[in-house]
């Protein structure tokens, strides 16, 4: 009798797997929004008549609010609640998708652009800390290992999704079709996620804002950060123009476009190799370390390598783009599984999250600039390896010092339930 009256006043609190892939849903649907705009890039350019560099500015804009808001987002979602600023951030994406679809400014294109990334922002600050939340300890390595694969999986969307849609119509009715489909994300976060608890209403400020700060004063936050931010600058500048490289080799838009999305597509399979990698022992500064070894190695042969005079031609070009993004997706994946047990005692994983956002999304940021002003300086591509090796030095010394201590996250799976049940860091 006190068996069966437990489970059923503990049952209906159980997260359940619905919950936690439809957040991991919401980081696709708001990632999709940054890789609807690559494959459009040519008929955005011929239309407002932008640029390489100013393109550039306009795949990386959305990422602007990510680096400066992180830790505000991050201390809202204590006070305010994780689910609630998920929901107005896909709110905030759907208005400007909409907003976008309406105007013939590049000015203006990169206001609306901005205001998706606020939504982008508050999206995924929180949902990585919702999904501790709401999730299993035995579930939270594939959870976990799921959202890092969440930009892969928007890649293919907004690729594949994008370049067959815009065959049919212009921009202007994806961008719409983009801001429908997040409305009806926001409806089933609200109807399969559990509501944010009640705060107090005597929770000070002070507790959130010392809990921040906390996370803050913390080192490790900011060293995962920069190694984050040494993969996406290298990855969203190559994918954010892999499209146009393709072109540029005689490949025609729709191929390149869906060749883009295989490219991005595979990201998602060096995510989910994660979990396994973990679970049998690997050392995550290893797999770290392996993977921007490789990224190099392929950056490297995809950009310099005359292609044209070698027996595998364009297969070859692709066969190491391929390589770039698929051994790739295991570090966000790693990094953002790691950075759930990066928070003290006394902090907030959200805080964490937010920290490395903001610091990662300088790379997203600068990252198709960079790589623009490097193919404007030389006159060709070949360069573009020197930004994406470059990137990879940086973050294989930023993983030693992450993880040479002692008490770097061990992400083992009995340490990993046991904090998972404690508690350990704020949500």
């Amino acid at each position: 009798m006190t068996h069966s009256s437990e489970h059923q006043v503990s049952s209906p609190t159980l997260p359940t797997t619905r919950a936690w892939v439809t957040v991991v849903a919401v980081g696709v649907v708001a990632a999709a929004h940054i890789w609807k705009l690559p494959v459009a890039l040519p008929l955005l350019e011929a239309e407002l008549g932008m640029s390489l560099i100013t393109a550039g500015m306009l795949v990386g804009i959305i990422q602007l609010a990510s680096m400066v808001g992180g830790l505000f987002v991050a201390w809202g979602g204590e006070l305010a609640g994780l689910r609630r600023l998920i929901m107005l951030g896909l709110l905030l994406l759907a208005i400007g998708s909409c907003l976008g679809a309406t105007t013939s400014s590049t000015h203006f294109m990169m206001v609306f652009r901005a205001i998706e990334g606020i939504g982008f922002l508050l999206c995924t600050v929180l949902a990585p800390a919702l999904i501790r939340r709401i999730c299993h300890p035995a579930q939270l390595n594939i959870a976990l290992s799921s959202w890092g694969a969440f930009q892969g999986t928007a890649t293919v969307i907004g690729f594949a999704g994008g370049g067959l849609l815009l065959e049919l119509v212009s921009w202007r009715v994806l961008w719409v079709v983009m801001a429908a489909v997040t409305i009806v994300l926001l409806v089933l976060v609200a109807r399969f996620t559990e509501a944010d608890p009640p705060l107090p209403d005597d929770k000070p400020l002070r507790g959130s804002f010392s809990r921040i700060l906390n996370t803050v004063r913390t080192w490790r936050p900011w060293v995962a950060g920069l190694a984050f931010a040494s993969y996406t600058l290298q990855w969203m500048a190559v994918m954010g123009f892999l499209p146009t490289v393709f072109v540029a080799v005689d490949v025609e838009r729709l191929p390149a476009a869906l060749l883009s999305a295989l490219v991005g597509g595979v990201n998602i399979l060096g995510a989910l190799m994660v979990a396994t990698l973990l679970n049998r022992g690997f050392r995550p500064r290893h797999i770290i370390n392996v993977t921007f070894l490789v990224m190099s190695m392929s950056s490297i042969a995809f950009f310099a390598f005359d292609w044209a005079a070698s027996p595998l031609g364009f297969a070859g070009q692709l066969a190491c783009a391929i390589a770039f993004s698929m051994i790739g997706g295991t570090i966000p994946a790693l990094l953002s599984r790691m950075a759930v047990d990066l928070a003290p005692q006394e902090g907030s994983v959200a805080a964490v999250i937010g920290l490395m956002q903001q610091i990662f999304n300088v790379g997203n940021f600068f990252g198709p600039a960079a790589l623009a002003w490097v193919v404007t300086a030389t006159g060709s591509w070949e360069a573009s390896w020197w930004v994406t090796c470059s990137c990879s030095l940086i973050g294989i010394v930023a993983t030693f010092y992450l993880t040479r201590q002692p008490d770097a996250p061990s992400l083992d799976t009995h340490s990993r339930q046991e904090q998972t049940a404690l508690g350990g860091g704020s949500c």
